[in-house]
């Protein structure tokens, strides 16, 4: 006798997104990160039910929206069983506890609470695990714990990975505790990946960051570059744990490329600083590839939040290759190359690529050419010279001369410009 099993599917949450236009803001620039918040509530696994925009000078210090805006939020909920609202902004713990107690049985987040729990959704390593579950623990715990006997009500949902219910049901020292150890680990994996940089950087290989913003095609580039098999998926913050490979340019020399966490608007200071060992990937970069999704309408304007970015960062004097992706959407790629350093490809199709490729090429080499010198038999003793100066790929010694083929500048090609064949 067979056996039916049926198995109950988990219900999705049921949101309303919730954004403040003030005298500060413009209402186009509202409606963008709105929409960008829908997406990331898809990648978290939550269904938007509605989206409610209001219109004040200035955040109400209690409910941030004010009591009218409230009282239609709650009709709202309760008449469509919604059970999540998300804000589109970083609330206060004061702010949470009132919109809870006055919209009624819902989980109310704001925008880092959603990155955070995505964050703890897409993290695979053991480091970026405890860079997620000590973020949500500074920032998460003063929240919800100003919720006082309400706790029980979390139960898990959007919002509530990571730590867990458990953790926050704790008391202060014992959360203070947790928060000490995983500091402590993080700082042991930091000074293991300080290990693993240094060693880079005597090898003398030349380092290329990718970066930009969230989805613009990061990891499906690295694979097309490098066969790296990482995650490469539709979704903001598919991947949060950067991937280094090396890849050989048509000359022969080896650089390593390196994907990193994508960016967003409004992306936390605190996340950043949370996450420090892995953006500071950009840092340690000798140049960085910023990608952007060509077929976005926004691409623009998140090619400027990428750049802000990696200045805040302090990388904004590093070169730079512009990259617009997404070019075989058959979407007319008209945005504007902010410089010469600009291509335009399709990282899932491979077209551009090769353009690509001579401009990593053109920079990692710096001037740098393979060149090919013959070595009078009497002179041999030059072969020397030319590996303290150049990067000697290969000697062939032969009856009245020795050929060098090596990667020389122009300062090794002037030393040697006699013994150089055309």
């Amino acid at each position: 006798m067979t056996e039916n099993i049926s198995i109950k599917e988990e219900k999705k949450s049921k949101a309303v997104l919730v954004s403040l236009v003030t005298r500060d803001m413009n209402e186009n620039e509202a409606e963008i990160s709105l929409s960008e918040l829908e997406r990331l509530c898809e990648t978290a696994g939550v269904e938007v039910f509605a989206r409610m925009m209001q219109n004040k000078e200035s955040p109400d210090p209690r409910t941030y929206i004010g009591k009218g805006k409230v009282g239609e939020l709650s009709e709202l909920c309760k008449n469509n069983e919604v059970d999540t609202v998300v804000f589109d902004c970083e609330l206060s713990p004061s702010q949470i506890r009132n919109l809870e107690d006055d919209i009624g049985d819902v989980n109310v987040i704001d925008r880092s609470m959603l990155i955070l729990d995505i964050f703890a959704l897409h993290a695979v390593t053991g480091e970026g695990k405890l860079q997620v579950e000590l973020a949500q623990l500074k920032y998460t715990v003063p929240r919800l714990v100003g919720k006082g006997l309400e706790l029980s009500r979390l139960g898990g949902g959007v919002g509530t990975r990571g730590p867990g219910e458990s953790k926050l049901e704790t008391d202060r020292r014992h959360v203070k505790r947790r928060m000490d150890m995983l500091e402590a680990q993080i700082a042991e994996m930091a000074k293991n990946r300080e290990v693993q940089r240094a060693q880079r950087d005597r090898s003398g290989i030349f380092k290329f960051a990718i970066a930009g913003y969230t989805n613009a095609g990061k990891s499906t580039l690295l694979n097309r570059l490098t066969d790296a098999g990482i995650l490469s998926e539709d979704k903001l913050f598919a991947t949060l744990d950067p991937t280094t490979r090396k890849f050989t340019l048509p000359s022969g020399e080896e650089v390593l490329m390196t994907d990193t966490v994508g960016f967003i608007r409004n992306l936390p200071h605190h996340l950043i600083k949370a996450f420090k060992s892995t953006f500071e990937e950009v840092c340690h970069a000798d140049a960085i590839v910023i990608l952007a999704d060509a077929s976005d309408p926004e691409a623009d304007s998140q090619l400027a939040v990428t750049e802000k970015l990696i200045e805040e960062l302090g990388a904004g004097d590093k070169p730079i290759i512009y990259v617009y992706n997404k070019c075989d959407k058959g979407i007319a790629c008209h945005h504007a190359a902010p410089t010469e350093n600009s291509v335009y490809i399709s990282a899932l199709t491979g077209d551009g690529v090769d353009e690509l490729t001579a401009k990593l090429e053109s920079i990692a080499m710096g001037g740098k050419r393979l060149c090919t010198f013959e070595i009078p038999n009497d002179k041999l003793g030059l072969i020397n010279s030319l590996y303290t100066n150049a990067a000697v790929q290969n000697v062939e010694y032969g009856e009245s001369f020795a050929t060098v083929t090596a990667i020389a500048d122009g300062k090794a090609r002037g030393m040697f410009e006699k013994y150089m064949k055309d």
